[in-house]
């Protein structure tokens, strides 16, 4: 027994446990190869956040086209008081162009408000650069204003294009239909008690559009995406009830010259001329499990924090009659005064929250460590919780110390916003020219974690849209020092003109007994403060200024009514009288029409 050999293994009768061996190996292995795709593939769908270096599809370059929304004829009555509707138009143009990700936001344009109109005439001009030669499809929304409810759909209009080439005639003038099926189905029924009372009324709508070709855009070899090359449209937007809830004052001018300041909430919109630098992409962070929910509201509590920033979005810039618009044809020094009036010039210590968008849509607004400003002033809200943007931080204005020099380094010495106080003489206007101010901008965005390598692309971009102002870029990790300490002069200057101001409500809002009694206690605060000197008097707690009228300029400025604007600075506003909440009114009885 002890001699006997070992058999030969292939000798070696199988035994019921080598199967099971066998399958186990073989299962070892296939989870192997499928734990080494998935180890590949999570690195290549989607970063996780922050610059998107993902390129342009290529395509050869497109044309430039003009679509101009002339007017429209025979809307529906939304409005039951007074049988008529504020419409606007909301475009969307779709092309056959692939977008670098399927997140990426489609191109839109809004025409200013007309104001108790069924025949409103806007001629407003969209010029796209880029449009391929496939052709394009236009789809012009028309709704009815509604700043108290939701916006009342009057109606769709569809343009299709099926090709352009260098001979395109393009489209002069055309009237096309207006598509009730969308339209609500009150303002139709309006417009058709009407149209039975009259018989001059009729019941189908038509808007009329003109598309003209440009020629052929030059944008080098690759024509793979559109952009916005003008005009450069701005709006303001105010809101008094967001006002009072975030603490947010606009300075005004109260009883007897006195300075004085009332709650409005006041977001921007600006339209940079393109194109965006295609580095200039990134996508948000995903910072915390829920957030990605929240952006593609695949899920319940992402979709309701979806639709809840959505809300938010749409009521911070909310339109209404106190928003003014102005638009200038390309970008020039008015522009840039036009951006400075938006802010202020360098007045107040504001620091300001921006969001630019893939089309080169600009939106800012007053930011702080208050929580009501911090609330209303996340990038997510300014980007209406779009998944890419082109870049995002904060930023304010300062006055340079020396302009028309060319400094040596991005950290030319500034004027620091030196505070003012009641015994001090009044404040002269700001200078007129934007060479005396400097932008200061970071990429302080937690969202979308801008890279600070492209904070020079960026530079360049502004630089382009806002000629002659001073353009100053500046890292929040590697200029995190000099940022913390120039925003914080910031805010101790806006901490200091807090002191010497008496607060009214806005005239467009109700006040109650409630916010009289808040107000009284205010005054009676300031009296206080004012016995040692620091604040104002109770004796005496209104401060005489020299009275602002930069206000006044924005009229002039709109629509690009350059020529207007230069008069208007002339007379100094001559004929015409600023009410208390920043509208202008003429005194020879020109009216002015609302929203344009």
């Amino acid at each position: 027994m002890e001699n006997e050999k070992e058999p030969h293994p292939s000798q070696r009768k199988d035994h019921r446990t080598d199967a099971f061996a066998t399958k186990f190996a073989q299962k070892t292995a296939s989870w192997q190869q499928k734990a080494a795709r998935y180890g590949a593939n999570k690195e290549k769908p989607q970063p996780p956040g922050g610059v998107d270096d993902t390129p342009i599809p290529d395509a050869p370059p497109g044309y430039t086209v003009k679509i101009v929304f002339h007017r429209a004829e025979s809307l529906p009555m939304a409005d039951i008081n007074s049988f008529s509707s504020d419409p606007y138009i909301l475009a969307q143009l779709n092309v056959d162009l692939p977008p670098r990700h399927k997140q990426d936001p489609h191109m839109r344009f809004r025409t200013p408000t007309i104001r108790r109109s069924t025949d409103p005439v806007w001629n407003c001009e969209w010029i796209i650069a880029n449009v391929p030669s496939s052709g394009f499809k236009l789809k012009a929304r028309i709704y009815d204003e509604d700043p108290a409810d939701h916006d009342d759909r009057l109606g769709n209009v569809h343009v299709h294009v099926n090709s352009i080439h260098d001979n395109w005639t393009g489209i002069k003038e055309q009237p096309y239909k207006i598509k009730k099926r969308m339209g609500s189905k009150r303002a139709y029924m309006i417009r058709g008690c009407a149209a039975m009372l009259s018989s001059g009324l009729e019941m189908s709508g038509r808007l009329i559009v003109s598309v003209q070709l440009l020629g052929r855009t030059d944008v080098g070899s690759n024509g793979g995406r559109v952009w916005t090359v003008g005009p450069c449209a701005w709006s303001r937007h105010l809101s008094p009830m967001i006002g009072r809830l975030a603490g947010t004052k606009e300075a005004g001018q109260g009883k007897n010259g006195a300075k004085s300041e009332q709650y409005n909430f006041q977001a921007n919109q600006f339209q940079l001329a393109g194109p965006v630098p295609p580095p200039l992409y990134h996508r948000y962070v995903e910072f915390k499990p829920f957030i990605a929910g929240m952006f593609t509201a695949r899920s319940l509590r992402g979709y309701i924090l979806n639709r809840a920033l959505h809300h938010q979005h749409y009521r911070v810039y909310n339109y209404d009659r106190t928003t003014l618009y102005g638009s200038f044809p390309s970008p020039s020094k008015e522009m840039s005064l036009q951006f400075l009036n938006l802010v202020n010039y360098d007045r107040g210590g504001r620091i300001f929250t921006y969001v630019l968008t893939l089309d080169g849509l600009f939106r800012f607004t007053e930011t702080g460590k208050e929580f009501g400003i911090d609330l209303l002033s996340k990038h997510t809200m300014h980007a209406d919780v779009n998944i890419y943007v082109a870049f995002s931080g904060e930023f304010f204005v300062r006055r340079l110390k020396t302009p028309h020099s060319e400094p040596s380094n991005s950290s030319q010495e500034s004027h620091p916003p030196a505070a003012e106080t009641d015994e001090s003489p009044p404040s002269s206007d700001p200078p007129s020219d934007p060479a005396n101010y400097a932008l200061y901008i970071d990429n302080d965005s937690g969202t979308y974690r801008p890279s600070a390598k492209l904070l020079p692309l960026l530079k360049e971009f502004m630089q382009k849209n806002f000629p002659g102002l001073r353009i100053v870029t500046l890292d929040c990790c590697a200029d995190e020092e000099k940022l913390g300490r120039m925003k914080g002069e910031q805010r101790e200057r806006k901490k200091a003109e807090g002191k010497g101001t008496v607060f009214i409500q806005d005239g467009r809002s109700s006040l109650s007994s409630s916010d009289e009694e808040e107000l009284d206690e205010r005054i009676r605060e300031f009296g206080q403060d004012g016995a040692d000197g620091g604040g104002v008097r109770k004796e005496k707690t209104k401060v005489k200024v020299k009275r602002e009228i930069k206000d006044s300029k924005v009229v002039g400025w709109m629509h690009g009514d350059t020529d207007r604007a230069r008069e208007d600075n002339m007379k100094a506003v001559d004929g015409r009288s600023v009410g208390a909440d920043g509208e202008i009114g003429h005194s020879s009885g020109e009216q002015r029409q609302d929203g344009l």
